[in-house]
């Protein structure tokens, strides 16, 4: 789990941190989540990468809470800095953070699932560079 310290000490000399907080960005709408599991210190992060919509976000969903069944008591971290997030569902991600519950299509047994935030770093670049992939790709 890298701050952004050690990103900004892993970059070429003359390469800003916003350069490397850019290049962690993945300017695609495809949904890429990796899952990081400590069960010795019962930690769990739960790292994004793609387009965060409120329809993609179940899948998101899903697999918190697969992370959350793995041990009672799990310090369990979204790592949302590397996606575009739409606003829709970074507040529907702080909705769920905040009541520890799933939506319930998700968790019908409405199980305590607590998590922390890491949101997108730069919304207006995440943004302004998604925009600029999807010119590209269109022409």
């Amino acid at each position: 789990m890298s701050t952004l310290d050690e990103v900004a000490a892993s970059q070429p000399p003359g390469r800003s941190v916003a350069a490397a907080e850019e290049s962690r960005i993945v300017l695609t709408d495809k949904l890429s989540i990796l899952v990081r599991v400590d069960l010795d210190d019962a930690r769990a992060q739960v790292s994004t990468k793609g387009h965060v919509t409120v329809h993609s976000i179940h899948a998101l969903y899903v697999v918190v809470k697969r992370a959350n069944a793995l041990r009672k008591g799990l310090n369990l971290e979204l790592d949302m800095r590397a996606a575009y997030v739409d606003p829709d569902a970074l507040q529907q991600l702080r909705d769920c953070s905040k009541t520890r519950h799933l939506p319930a299509i998700i968790d019908p047994l409405q199980e305590d699932c607590t998590f922390s935030i890491l949101p997108p770093l730069q919304p207006a670049a995440a943004t302004a560079l998604h925009k600029t992939a999807l010119q590209k790709l269109a022409a």
